[in-house]
């Protein structure tokens, strides 16, 4: 899908948008859609895009998951995670609903804001604004895309560790398939954990990297210790991408991000990186910030993250 192409099926669908850059290369900010980027590079979306769910609209009964680059709390599940607190997944309309807005605009970079109200599954209320600064910059064959991750708690209340968890996590999708592929620059099972089903069957070893093969009959996610510096997904012969969490603030901890039930403590396992797979043909490479001990009014969790699309087929 070309960038005009997205932005025809944007305005058709009565969703609002915003463009970095240019539809040669750039990004575009689906503001009706949780504020959601997708890349643009030679004028292609190289993101997933779904058409089917930007033409809907999620509810209860079903998400409506158009691809892109998104920015959602962690937790997700655990006592402490945020798409649980009904007893059954969904994401929260807090966060599907969100009036996303652009408040800074210049010539290579955007800066996003929405408020996002959040309810964790032990009922206790975050009231939030969420920000995404998106600085854009092409040079030769790779285009690269920094982000600045931000969740500012808004509340009056301090929240003390154990009654909350919250960190800033982005996830990038990509279709997956057949040649698709991650390389992960470690090899020992101590920085890298499956978060739920068993992903064995689908990684093995290779100069001294972790390979993980995308195409899957079930849906699993590695979780990746802060020794891990980056990942990079290889779709196939056209282009790669690679991603690397920068600064975080050092005081704070990585988290346990895993959908897991919502009656379960978090792991003291923190993730830094993470790839999802899932068998309807599509996967995430993702970036977590940390979570501080305690929620104090105005208090920010930001994370900075790289992604580089390198372009192949040149």
């Amino acid at each position: 899908m070309t960038g005009i192409e997205l932005t025809e099926l944007l305005n058709k669908s009565y969703r609002r948008w915003y463009l970095t850059g240019n539809m040669e290369n750039g990004v575009i900010a689906a503001l009706d859609l949780e504020g959601r980027l997708f890349t643009i590079v030679n004028g292609q979306v190289l993101n997933r895009v779904l058409p089917s769910a930007i033409e809907k609209r999620s509810n209860k009964n079903a998400y409506q998951n158009p691809g892109g680059d998104a920015l959602w709390p962690a937790p997700e599940g655990t006592t402490l995670g945020y798409e649980y607190p009904t007893g059954n997944w969904r994401v929260p309309p807090s966060v599907t609903g969100a009036v996303w807005e652009v408040i800074l605009s210049e010539e290579d970079k955007t800066v996003l804001r929405a408020e996002i109200d959040l309810i964790n599954n032990q009922q206790t209320g975050l009231p939030c604004e969420f920000e995404r600064h998106v600085k854009i910059e092409t040079d030769q064959h790779v285009f690269r895309q920094n982000v600045t991750e931000l969740i500012r708690y808004v509340g009056k209340k301090t929240i003390n560790n154990g009654e909350f968890m919250l960190a800033p996590w982005s996830l990038c999708q990509f279709d997956s398939g057949e040649r698709g592929r991650v390389v992960i620059p470690v090899s020992d099972e101590e920085n890298i954990w499956d978060l739920y089903n068993s992903s064995k069957q689908q990684r093995f070893i290779e100069d001294g990297r972790l390979i993980v093969n995308t195409e899957t009959d079930q849906r699993f996610q590695l979780g990746l210790s802060e020794k891990v510096d980056w990942i990079e997904y290889l779709p196939g012969e056209k282009f790669r991408v690679k991603r690397s969490v920068l600064n975080v603030a050092s005081k704070h901890q990585y988290i346990d991000i895993a959908d897991i039930s919502p009656d379960k403590t978090p792991s003291a396992k923190g993730v830094k990186l993470s790839v999802y797979c899932d068998p309807s043909g599509f996967m995430e490479i993702e970036g977590c910030g940390r979570c501080p001990d305690t929620l104090t009014p105005g208090i920010e969790m930001s994370v900075d993250i790289l992604t580089e699309y390198i372009v192949t087929d040149y």
